[in-house]
């Protein structure tokens, strides 16, 4: 007997942070608008843009004077991550109202597996049904795509926007699929299209009919997987726990300007390591590696990343070991932006604090401190000594598409 096939949606919220700006102020609709870091500065970060900047060359990760040189009539606004978080909360709660098989990827994407519930209708209707909830609940534009798996259904939500449903099964992919730029693939990164374009593989038709043995001995095991996708192969299930999940956590942030200036430079380190603190703080995990990531003014991008021998959880342990990093591999060039990520994650409850004799010695020590502390704290109800973080923020950090989840999974 056959298998029953399956039927997998990828909902994509369309220019997601502008609509949601557009629908809370209506006199946005159809005029060029960008959600930009910091708006005061000239070389402020595009976030994301409607479609009417985008028809005039406005991109994601532009800068703001290159943004507004190719669009002078651009509106720009800074981000405004509450009102994105609630607008997020209510999509998601339209999609769990269909199945309860739902795996959200980002603050403004998720899968669906809707294969049990064809009393619903047929996968159009139902796609259709939850289009349209989104756009009259929540004023905001969506693209869905429909296939039996969901790297199909990733490339479907793509492939019509804004307020697209496309279809894409398996004997459609010699029309719609393969004659697609690879670099249009998902998962092919800008570095492995250049690499595949040097090899002849120019559309993902082209990779998927490429030499398996070859494409594994350039790039491993991804070239295999790849050459399966584009062959419309993929057979992972849409996995509502993998939003539990995590192998790393992290933070970067372009700066306002590029600079070789030692102190701001370890200012925004310090920010950063706060950041995954409080990250970490949040999924109750500790690390046992850390990552440095640094973009220097021509876009060059390196990590460097070391091994520790004891966990860590605190903003002054990640600070450190990255700090140590940026003075091992920093070639004295300015740089745009820095990164710090933690990896080697696991959670608090599985993991005993594993004490070295080092790690020991160095709790011993801190213990009469923590011993007063915890009196303070039993005498002010709050520890005293408790770092404050600012809610404000000039820039926007890239964890924000993951912090979400944290919320999703409450």
């Amino acid at each position: 007997m056959q298998p029953k096939g399956r039927a997998i949606f990828h909902v994509d919220m369309n220019s997601f942070y502008a609509s949601v700006e557009m629908a809370y102020d209506p006199t946005l609709r159809g005029k060029p608008l960008a959600i930009c870091g910091n708006p005061a500065e000239r070389k402020g970060i595009v976030v994301t843009s409607s479609y009417e900047a985008r028809k005039k060359g406005v991109r994601t990760t532009m800068t703001l004077w290159e943004a507004r040189r190719l669009c002078p009539e651009l509106l720009v606004l800074r981000p405004n991550f509450e009102r994105y978080r609630k607008a997020s909360s209510e999509m998601f709660k339209i999609l769990q109202e269909v199945t309860p098989v739902i795996q959200p990827v980002s603050i403004d994407e998720g899968y669906m597996d809707v294969t049990d519930y064809a009393h619903l209708g047929s996968s159009l209707e139902i796609a259709q049904t939850i289009q349209n909830r989104i756009l009259k609940e929540l004023d905001l534009p969506c693209s869905i795509g429909i296939a039996p798996n969901k790297f199909l259904a990733k490339m479907a939500s793509d492939m019509k926007k804004p307020l697209g449903i496309t279809i894409l099964r398996k004997r459609d992919i010699p029309e719609l699929l393969w004659p697609l730029p690879i670099e249009e693939m998902y998962g092919v990164g800008e570095k492995t299209a250049e690499k595949m374009r040097s090899l002849g593989i120019k559309t993902i038709g082209d990779l998927a009919h490429k030499d398996i043995y070859q494409l594994k001995r350039i790039f491993g095991i991804n070239g295999e997987r790849l050459a399966n996708r584009a062959n419309g192969l993929d057979d992972r299930p849409v996995d509502p726990e993998a939003v539990n999940s995590f192998k790393s956590i992290g933070s970067s942030q372009t700066l306002p300007q590029d600079t070789t200036d030692d102190k701001e430079l370890d200012k925004l380190l310090r920010d950063l390591s706060r950041s995954v603190e409080k990250r970490m703080h949040r999924k109750e995990a500790i690390a046992k590696g850390i990552q440095l990531m640094i973009r220097y003014h021509d876009r060059k991008t390196i990590t460097r990343s070391m091994k520790l021998q004891h966990f860590m959880e605190s903003a002054n342990e990640v600070f450190n070991h990255a700090q140590s990093l940026l003075q091992k591999h920093w070639n004295g060039e300015p740089i745009r932006l820095l990164g710090v990520s933690v990896f080697d994650v696991a959670e608090k409850k599985d993991v005993g604090k594993q004490l070295d004799l080092f790690t020991y010695e160095k709790e011993a020590s801190k213990e009469g401190l923590y011993q007063a502390i915890d009196q303070l704290t039993a005498k002010f109800g709050k520890n005293p000594f408790q770092t404050l973080h600012s809610s404000a923020s000039d820039s926007i950090r890239t964890s924000f598409q993951k912090d979400f989840l944290d919320d999703y999974k409450k």
